[in-house]
């Protein structure tokens, strides 16, 4: 696994815990939460230099990101009502006569 798969996956898990820490402040049930919608926008690159040996200057340019996360308590699951006579599918008329003929 690669340094920046498991810096991501230690920063994903951070901003959970912290969406549930704001959740429990505002009184909301930590263990019904769920996240409604998620959404990583570009944020603007920072420049910073590296100075290397024999007065030369690398580049070193970082790719932030804006994280915008949205929970939401899960409602109670309702029960689905059991299944109406189901409908007749309407089929041409050309198709009624052929399948009369048969």
């Amino acid at each position: 696994m690669s340094l920046y798969r498991n810096s991501a996956y230690h920063s994903d898990v951070t901003m959970v815990e912290w969406a549930e820490s704001n959740a429990e402040l505002k009184g909301l049930d930590v263990d019904s939460l769920v996240i409604e919608h998620i959404q990583v926008n570009k944020a603007p690159k920072m420049r910073r230099r590296i100075d290397r040996a024999y007065g030369r200057i690398y580049p070193c340019m970082s790719s932030p990101c804006h994280i915008e996360m949205i929970l939401t308590e899960k409602e109670q699951i309702v029960p689905k009502p059991e299944d109406k006579v189901a409908l007749k599918k309407k089929i041409s008329q050309k198709k009624q006569k052929l399948m009369t003929r048969e």
